[in-house]
């Protein structure tokens, strides 16, 4: 039986009404349907499944995980059965055991890809936000990440905008000089809700060997370590746009959520964290109203972008 909700928890994303502010990020709870079996998922403010591409993709090659101080770093490189199985099969599996919003998080290799993968999710009733990576690199522009540049953050957003009905929040890349400009920019293409920040790029070497432990040489850094650069991202891009902000990046406690929600974040991701405690969203939304007590915080939502 679902635990009852506490009411105070509530928030929204764009006409999307979330039970709680907490959401597992899009890779490190897969598809949600093989956690179901540890817990009653249903409690979840809302699920991000993991990125899907257009044809299917094993990933790169191993090792593709290394271990850092607080933190990790991954190069999966987009490990997903393609779209088609996706929406034929592993969304109506879901749909059976989870009541509450699925977003789609979706990464192309080309504004055609893009626009593909957002027409397929439009026509999916599981479906209630799309999830737009551009971390993802161009291949039609020397592989650098359509989110690197507000031109190509633009192209994207207005593409894909254009081809659903449905919410899109546009997922950010931290490795940039100005977030605020490619924040914008999606903004102003139409983009109904932005979600920051996308790991930071890495590396780690085997001083045995003087080689780089990934294979794939470079990867992508998550949890704690990279919290305080989320926290600075996420209040720098709420106070210049106008739309909701998902904030992700380190989340590993119900006080970390308080302080994303301050900095102006609507809802929250949580990453890494689950790779170490399968249990940590549904251990943080059982702590935070009563931490939300301890602090006198009547509604969630009061607290959004406080810390002007």
């Amino acid at each position: 039986m679902t635990q009852r909700m506490d009411s105070r928890l509530k928030t929204t994303l764009s006409h999307i009404t979330l039970q709680n502010p907490v959401i597992p990020a899009s890779g490190t709870f897969g598809f949600g349907i093989n956690m179901a079996s540890l817990y009653d998922i249903n409690c979840l403010g809302a699920i991000s499944i993991k990125g899907t591409t257009v044809e299917p993709r094993f990933g790169n090659a191993t090792p593709r995980i290394a271990e850092c101080a607080s933190g990790m770093l991954n190069s999966v490189g987009l490990q997903n059965p393609g779209v088609e199985k996706v929406v034929t099969e592993i969304l109506p599996q879901l749909r059976k055991i989870y009541r509450q919003p699925i977003i789609a998080n979706i990464s192309g290799f080309t504004i055609d890809e893009y626009v593909e993968l957002a027409a397929a999710m439009d026509c999916e009733a599981q479906v209630e936000i799309i999830e737009v990576n551009i971390s993802c690199p161009n291949v039609h522009n020397g592989g650098m990440a359509f989110g690197t540049s507000p031109e190509s953050a633009t192209e994207v957003t207005r593409a894909v905008k254009a081809t659903t009905k449905k919410p899109i929040y546009v997922k950010l890349s931290p490795n940039v000089t100005d977030i605020t400009a490619i924040a914008r920019a999606c903004e102003e293409a139409g983009a109904d809700g932005l979600c920051l920040i996308n790991t930071l790029l890495g590396m780690r070497i085997d001083i045995r060997t003087g080689r780089p432990i990934l294979a794939n040489r470079y990867g992508g850094i998550s949890g704690p370590c990279i919290f305080p650069l989320a926290l600075r991202m996420v209040n720098q891009v709420a106070q210049c746009c106008g739309i909701p902000v998902i904030g992700c990046g380190g989340v590993s406690s119900a006080q970390d959520v308080i302080e994303m929600m301050m900095a102006g974040a609507s809802a929250v991701e949580i990453g890494a964290a689950n790779l170490v405690n399968p249990y940590v969203c549904k251990e943080i939304i059982e702590e935070l109203p009563k931490l939300m007590t301890e602090l006198g915080i009547e509604k969630i939502t009061d607290i959004i972008g406080m810390a002007k």
